[in-house]
């Protein structure tokens, strides 16, 4: 998938510096296609970060099943971070793939992923939940950052089967 990266905006590079140095276009035109070039450089960079496995700093999905965390402390040089790796459930059903997730470092937190992975070691799954923190600002409709969410972290229920 990398190759066809680096051909199709070799490809473009390629049509951008045609049109700049060939084209009778007036200057102002010019100067809007390097600045749309340019943006769409860094969207692309960010899209193809999130699909290479970098952790996402996305909102987390509102149900999902723990499967692991690391912990990265504050340091004098960093903020430090909480990584997760989650399983978002889906009408009641765990997602076909997992998902990597990093949150801004909180202690509250950090003791929260550290009881519920204990528990994972032990084989007890746990299944966690996202919700908007109350009274946050904002926009209604734009989705809440990793930072602006309640986690609450359980055990998983065991499933019931049907009787014979």
């Amino acid at each position: 998938m990398t190759l066809e990266l680096v051909i199709g905006f070799s490809l473009l590079l390629l049509l951008l510096v045609l049109a700049l140095l060939w084209s009778p276009w007036p200057a102002w035109a010019k100067l809007m296609l390097v600045v749309f070039a340019s943006g769409l450089y860094f969207v692309a960079d960010e899209r193809v970060h999130q699909m290479w496995g970098w952790p996402s700093t996305d909102a987390l999905p509102e149900r999902f099943v723990l499967l692991a965390a690391v912990i990265e402390e504050p340091t004098a040089r960093s903020k430090g971070a909480l990584y997760v790796w989650l399983n978002a459930l889906e009408n009641g059903k765990p997602a076909r793939e997992p998902r990597a997730y990093r949150l801004p470092y909180a202690k509250d937190l950090h003791n929260l992923l550290d009881d519920g992975m204990k528990k994972v070691r032990q084989g007890v799954s746990q299944m966690g939940t996202a919700e908007p923190r109350s009274g946050s600002r904002g926009v209604s409709w734009l989705r809440p950052g990793n930072d602006e969410q309640k986690v609450k972290i359980r055990d998983l229920p065991t499933p019931q089967l049907p009787e014979k």
